[in-house]
């Protein structure tokens, strides 16, 4: 399979049907680059992925969290203390939301 090269041309319509602005030396690095992504890809199609069973990520995925575990918590009263309004009960806090 030949290395597909995307022409200078190609990029600068790309670039039209975007919107941007792109000068020579941009176009040409830009078209390099993308030939490369063309490549690698055509490479990538070339593989053999028959006996590969179908994953989400290219890597295992482990839980690394550690399981909940129950521990002694702040009192209601010492959190209320730091509060700048509190009602002895429930923090105090300026009404955002309208509700009909």
């Amino acid at each position: 399979m030949a290395d597909k090269k995307i022409s200078r041309d190609e990029i600068y319509h790309i670039a039209d049907l975007a919107y941007l602005y792109l000068d020579n030396e941009q176009a040409e690095k830009l078209a390099s680059d993308l030939s490369e992504i063309v490549s690698y890809v055509e490479k990538l199609n070339g593989l053999s992925t028959e006996n590969v069973e179908p994953m989400m990520h290219a890597v295992t995925m482990e839980n690394i969290l550690r399981e909940d575990e129950i521990h002694a918590s702040i009192t209601k009263d010492d959190a209320l203390r730091c509060a700048p309004l509190h009602d002895g009960e429930y923090f105090l806090v300026p009404k955002i939301l309208e509700v009909d």
